[in-house]
């Protein structure tokens, strides 16, 4: 019956996680380093902490979860653990841990590693964006309220079991468990780092971390003790930060590069896309993708939600799709069109500069106001911004763009009273497992309306939080449609307090190399960007 569920409930997400071009005929085969390129530079590898575009692929590398997910599938399925049952109640987990699995510093991991690493994420003094995730878990408001530092609903009754006692049914609690932020770490390593972790991880993930010059290169290095074999298939691979991405693709179609992190600067992409090696170097498909600008409801005058709703009218989406060649479109909820729960019915706000000005003056802003867009400093996005700025010029709203680089603008969003507003291009929502619960928690949740937290507008709306676990507790398989319909509705009530102006859902787009084989199997599972698992060089 489980396994009837999630095919049930992952079938009409398939389309949108399955690969973004057919996979190479070639057999893969063990060998070979790429280069990878990125123009920011990495925060952290703390799978604890870290949470954007660019660390999040390192991460999933590095470290090993209980869960994972099928190749080229939404579907997950036991990775540390050997086996595991669920209850007929859905309120007991029950994992059986593969033995002999090791950390890079030689020790065995054991069923204590998995209950430390789960109660570190959860811990309000790491400061981890992911909490929230683990909310079904008894004794959660314990751990979060300050109350204690143990999850009592984790049980370790020996080394190779772990036991989860839910004080609800949580239908997405298998994705969650397959997340970086339920990646596990060992107790001494972390201790000994005192503060510091996240530049000296110690996992038991498919790669190593090697070397990290600041601000220059990080080397990763094949885990040859990983305990499941044949993989990856690579040696090795150098991430190099602070090119840009221009640079970096005049550097790939050299040969220097196999893949442009940053995807191809819209300036480029039709002559690549026209080239004679065009498609060989283009991965390109859709996504789970919601890109946005935040209003933080904590800021004058936008906790004010006339100005919230004025400011949703204001801006020209179709323009926006334009400066991105075409690989976007309007967006009108927070929900993705792929993702189960999207209303098709439901219209938004349209784009309506008359009635914008009337509802500013209705909220007491007759002539505007001044206030701060943040964005990252990566093309496309300051020129996203820009026209936003322009958007907004157009019904009396002054606003200065402040184009960061990513660490800067993620910082700041998380930081209460900080930033007004913020364009998320660069760092809008993928899906971090193919589940409608997803869009909400971490960014539009009560959850995540806390320092160091992505809900970015701090809206936190009680009702919703209570409608949004009732309809996560529907974990029945039978219960799935009036689950899912729960879940749209949801969303859309949210727009009705516009937090967000949804702007577009982008297709994803990478340039790699052409001696790159498995490169083209890059977004093979939910949980964001590159899967270096699955990538192969051609021999």
């Amino acid at each position: 019956m489980f396994k009837r569920w999630l095919q049930q409930t992952t079938m009409a997400t398939m389309v949108a996680l399955a690969p973004l071009s057919v996979m190479a005929q070639e057999t893969p085969k063990q060998g070979g380093d790429i280069v990878v390129t990125y123009k920011d530079d990495i925060t952290t590898l703390d799978p604890a902490i870290g949470y954007d575009w660019v660390n999040w692929s390192m991460i999933k590398s590095l470290y090993s979860r209980l869960m994972d997910y099928a190749p080229g599938t939404p579907n997950p399925v036991p990775s540390l653990a050997e086996s595991f049952t669920v209850s007929p109640d859905g309120l007991t987990y029950t994992f059986k841990l593969h033995k002999g699995v090791k950390f890079s510093n030689g020790r065995e991991l054991v069923a204590s590693d998995v209950k430390y690493s789960i109660e570190r994420a959860v811990d309000p003094k790491t400061q981890g964006p992911g909490a929230g995730f683990f909310g079904a878990i008894k004794g959660f408001e314990d751990e979060t309220g300050g109350k204690t530092t143990t999850l009592s609903g984790i049980e370790t009754p020996d080394d190779s079991t772990v036991i989860f006692n839910l004080s609800r049914p949580d239908a997405t609690f298998l994705h969650v468990l397959a997340i970086n932020f339920a990646s596990v770490v060992p107790k001494e390593a972390v201790e000994a780092a005192a503060g510091d972790f996240g530049k000296k991880p110690v996992g038991s993930g498919t790669f190593i971390l090697k070397d990290w010059t600041i601000g220059q290169q990080l080397v990763f290095e094949r885990n040859k003790d990983y305990f499941v074999k044949g993989v990856p298939y690579i040696d090795s691979f150098k991430v190099e930060v602070g090119q840009e991405p221009l640079v970096a693709l005049l550097r790939l179609q050299k040969g220097e590069v196999d893949i442009a992190g940053d995807g191809i600067p819209p300036a480029k992409f039709l002559e690549i896309k026209n080239s004679a090696d065009g498609a060989q170097m283009i991965v390109d498909g859709e996504q789970l993708h919601t890109g946005y600008i935040t209003l933080n409801t904590k800021v004058k005058p936008f906790d004010n939600v006339k100005v919230r709703q004025a400011l949703n009218m204001a801006v020209n989406k179709e323009r926006i799709t334009r400066i991105l060649n075409g690989r976007a479109t309007p967006a009108n909820q927070p929900l993705p069109p792929l993702m189960p729960g999207y209303d098709k019915a439901f219209t938004g706000y349209a784009y309506d500069v008359a009635k914008a000005k009337a509802l500013l003056a209705e909220a007491g802003y007759p002539d505007g106001f001044e206030t701060v867009l943040y964005s990252t400093n990566t093309d496309p996005q300051p020129r996203i911004a820009q026209a936003i700025q322009q958007d907004l010029a157009a019904v009396g709203v002054k606003a200065e763009v402040r184009a960061l680089a990513q660490a800067n603008v993620i910082s700041a969003g998380g930081t209460e009273g900080e930033a007004p507003m913020i364009w998320s291009g660069g760092m809008a929502w993928i899906a971090d497992f193919p589940d409608p619960s997803n869009f909400y928690g971490p960014i539009l949740g009560c959850a995540g309306a806390v320092p160091g937290g992505w809900n970015w507008s701090w809206y936190c709306n009680a009702d919703l939080d209570k409608r949004a676990v009732a309809a996560d507790s529907m974990s029945d398989p039978a219960k799935a449609a009036e689950r899912t319909a729960a879940w749209g509705k949801i969303f859309t009530d949210i727009m009705a307090d516009a937090p967000w102006i949804p702007v577009i859902n982008e297709r994803r787009v990478v340039a790699k190399s052409l001696r790159m084989g498995g490169a083209d199997n890059i977004y093979i599972d939910p949980t964001r960007v590159i899967n270096y698992d699955a990538i192969y060089v051609k021999q």
